[in-house]
């Protein structure tokens, strides 16, 4: 063979290769709690590894797991843990589940006029969400806020319509606080609410709250933040009225990796101890199969874990920029610990 041949032979060969490379995609669904911090994720990945393509849907905690219940999805993001009928569904000792930040689900409101950074304690909003509180000059609402003009002005709570782990953290802290809440409502990622409006995702409810005066509602505070929602602070286990930062949320995870055994991951992290935690507080969650068979290739599924692996790892710089806590170190370590044992038809895929 000629060495013009050769050369031909050899450049073919690395153009099919890089062919190869370009077609990489990764799909990933679910929640949207966490979904400002994946967009960044997936950005900054993509700008260092510009031949791996990750499309990340957030269409609510629910859907992420029936995808990947069903396997159309890579990765599933969920606010909820997976819950026992749900492991059962997909075979628990097929899952791997690892959480990826933390967060803070916040009561944000519409109340033209006032100015002042509302308090609230769980049992308030607990009362507000059953419309025992639906006025916001209600004299407990003044009691907490004697300063802030509250008018007499009619409260819509706004929610989710959606299966939402927001909404599960958001029910399971209200159910701490207030039995009538427990017993009347209960907790999930979908409950019945006796009133108010609602919206489809933390943009939904983010939309609910802007064009409804007089509304209140629960949604991630990256999304209060980015359109410019008012929040309030609410009372902690300690008695301290405390608002939602990342250094507030990560108080509430210290002791989250204690809770934490095997591939499948969780935590819960509301109502926690300290004086310093903000009380609404969780992990958000990345699920996959142990052994990745919602990928078609080898190199998919060396993509997914690399991904995994990094947002875990260099990727955590992001979320305190976006107003979510980092994974802390005692977490990291389980996080590794369950990544070390996926596979791909059977044989292990590490992290490159």
């Amino acid at each position: 063979m000629s060495t013009k041949s050769l050369v031909l032979g050899t450049l073919a060969l690395t153009f099919s290769a890089c062919l190869v490379r370009a077609d990489v995609h990764l799909q990933g669904a679910g929640a949207t709690f966490p979904a400002p911090f994946y967009s960044r994720l997936v950005a900054e990945y993509q700008k260092l590894h510009p031949d791996v393509k990750i499309d990340y849907q957030a269409i609510g905690s629910g859907g992420g797991i029936k995808a990947i219940t069903d396997g159309t999805v890579d990765f599933a993001g969920s606010d909820a843990p997976l819950g026992k009928k749900e492991l059962e569904a997909c075979g628990a000792e097929n899952i791997v589940q690892i959480p990826s930040c933390a967060g803070a689900v916040v009561p944000a409101y519409n109340i033209p006029g006032v100015s002042a950074e509302l308090k609230f304690t769980g049992e308030a909003l607990a009362d507000i969400f059953m419309g025992k509180i639906n006025k916001w000059n209600d004299p407990r609402l003044v009691a907490l806020n004697p300063t802030a003009g509250l008018p007499d002005l009619a409260i819509t709570p706004a929610w989710r319509t959606d299966g939402s782990g927001t909404t599960y953290v958001w029910t399971n802290y209200l159910c701490t606080q207030s039995n009538s809440f427990k017993e009347s409502i209960g907790a999930g990622k979908s409950v019945s609410w006796p009133l108010g409006q609602g919206g489809k995702g933390n943009q939904g409810v983010s939309a609910v709250l802007q064009s409804t005066t007089g509304s209140i509602g629960y949604i991630e505070e990256n999304y209060a933040d980015e359109n410019k929602i008012p929040y309030g602070s609410v009372k902690n286990k300690a008695g301290k009225f405390v608002k939602a930062t990342p250094e507030t949320v990560s108080k509430a995870g210290l002791s989250a990796a204690a809770q934490m055994k095997g591939s499948v991951l969780a935590a819960n992290m509301w109502d926690g101890e300290g004086e310093e935690t903000y009380p609404i507080a969780s992990l958000t969650y990345l699920i996959v199969y142990k052994d990745l068979k919602s990928v078609k290739t080898r190199e998919q599924a060396q993509e997914v874990v690399n991904f995994l692996w990094w947002a875990t790892h260099e990727g955590q710089k992001y979320a305190g920029k976006l107003n979510y806590a980092p994974l802390a170190p005692e977490m990291t370590k389980k996080v590794e610990e369950a990544l070390a044992g996926l596979t791909f038809q059977g044989r292990p895929v590490k992290s490159l």
